[in-house]
């Protein structure tokens, strides 16, 4: 057995370091007003400078917060293919909190179509659907 004092002390980390599970993973996406933008699925790691090997030196970073489609592998299992994540760039991230708070408007991301396509196509068609209650 290893005595924890022969083990080496973990790297030093510039920024903010986060848990991806409890962060991160399943957390609402909301713009600057409010608006819902999506759920985060997955997260996208790089090392600095794109190493192809992973250096204890230089531990990996966020460079980007994935969604998409996902319910269905949750329920049967597997891995959505990369191909059909949405990316939202890790720099437009304002306060990983409680919820993600983004920097930008949710009608300039792809995540939001959804969204949109909801309140246009269907919650505009019922009957008080658009506007804001009173």
């Amino acid at each position: 057995m290893t005595d924890r004092r022969d083990l080496p002390a973990p790297p030093t980390v510039a920024g903010l370091v986060l848990d991806a599970g409890l962060d991160l993973l399943d957390r609402q996406m909301l713009d600057p007003e409010g608006v819902p933008v999506s759920t985060v699925d997955d997260i996208e790691l790089t090392t600095p400078d794109d190493l192809a090997h992973l250096d204890p030196a230089q531990p990996p970073v966020i460079s980007a917060l994935l969604t998409g489609p996902i319910l269905m592998t949750r329920v049967f299992g597997g891995r959505l293919p990369d191909s059909r994540f949405i990316r939202i760039p890790w720099r437009v991230v304002a306060d990983p909190g409680v919820v993600v708070k983004l920097g930008v408007d949710a009608d300039s991301l792809d995540a939001s179509w959804t969204e949109r396509w909801m309140r246009d196509h269907v919650i505009a068609r019922i009957p008080g659907g658009r506007h804001d209650p009173e």
